[in-house]
Parts: C-alpha cells; structure tokens; sequence
C-alpha cells in the first residue's frame, strides 16, 4: 500500500513540475512562440512521456486550476443546503483572496490570468472544463434536467463573478477598493439563485 501512494505522490509531482515550467516559458515568450518539444526538453522529458502527462497543450496550463474542476460538486455533498454550501465557500474564498475568485493582485496570478484569458485556444480549453464542472455539480445534484439546468445557473454565476473581480483587479484597482463590492455582489448573486431555485436553498 505504501508503495502505491509513493507512486501517487511522484506521478503528481511530475505533473506540477511540468506544468510549472511550461508556464513559466508561456509567460516568458507567449503560449504560442513554445513549442511542446521545447518544454519537454526542459522539464528533461520526452514528448511521448509528456503527452501521456498532458494530453494537449492547453492542458499544461488548465493543470493550474484542475483541482476546481470537480469543486462545486464537493461542496454541495458537504451539506443539506447546496447553495449556502456554494454561497459560503464563494465569500470564503473571497475572505483568502482566493485566485479562483478573481479578487487577487499578486503579479503572478496577474500573469497567470493574463496568459489564461488572453490565449484564445485556452479561454476555448477553459470552456471544457466548466462544461466538466457543470456536469459534475449537475450529477452531485441529482443528474435530472433539473439538476442540470441548476448547475447552469450555478456554474455561471460563480464564473461571472471571478471574471468581473479579475477584470478590475487587471485594470489596476486594488484588492482592497474592489473586495466589499465584491462581496456585494456575490451576494445579491447567491441570493437570487435562491428566488430561482427554492429546492436548493
């Protein structure tokens, strides 16, 4: 058994690593201008290996926030009700300036934001993901069209308001001019989830 954790604990490890210096070379001369080759020589692998690691591209960056892809739908299993779970969390979040609420000026989740949605073929990768997201809260709500129009709603919410945190904080506001609007918003947000969706509040 301890051997199978070791490997767990080395394989994840070679994820990080990768992905940590394909995105430093993507910030250093644009995702476009580094080659997959040219990443695997530095992370002292071979592309073959790497692909099996990264099966695209865009995945070297997207492993970044891979870990929130199945997020939402922990949350909603934690308690009896979905949206003060998903509510709570988002303000949490908020409160420790968590990157994935967009309220964070720290200049490299700056330029990590920047290559993300400023690179079309991963704001297109991206997209994949939230569809993921979005059927795995769907599923953790009970996986009916209710479920999955719920999930929807919840999903875009939750993107809207760390893409309009991060917008500002891009444009040169601080941190701390756009948190109590921030938390305002989410707010308002949450609590209209809960007029649309009464059987989750």
């Amino acid at each position: 058994m301890g051997g199978t954790g070791l490997r767990e604990r080395k394989r994840q490890r070679m994820y990080q690593d990768v992905s940590d210096i394909a995105v430093r070379l993507f910030l250093e001369k644009g995702f476009d201008a580094v080659s997959v080759a040219e990443i695997a020589a530095a992370a002292e692998i071979s592309k073959p290996t790497l692909f099996r690691y990264f099966p695209a591209k865009e995945d070297l960056v997207l492993h970044r926030i891979a870990d929130h892809e199945t997020e939402a739908a922990r949350i909603v299993a934690e308690g009896p009700s979905p949206l003060a779970a998903l509510r709570r969390h988002f303000l949490d979040g908020l409160e420790r300036r968590d990157p994935v609420t967009g309220l964070n000026d720290h200049p490299d989740v700056l330029a990590f934001h920047r290559l993300l949605y400023g690179t079309p073929s991963l704001v297109a990768r991206a997209a994949t993901f939230l569809e993921r997201s979005e059927a795995a809260l769907a599923d953790a709500l009970g996986g009916d069209l209710d479920a999955r129009l719920a999930a929807g709603q919840i999903i875009a919410v939750r993107r809207i308001l760390a893409m309009d945190n991060w917008r500002r904080i891009a444009a040169g506001e601080r941190v701390a001019d756009v948190r109590a609007d921030a938390v305002a918003a989410a707010e308002r947000a949450f609590g209209r989830l809960a007029l649309a969706l009464p059987h989750l509040a």
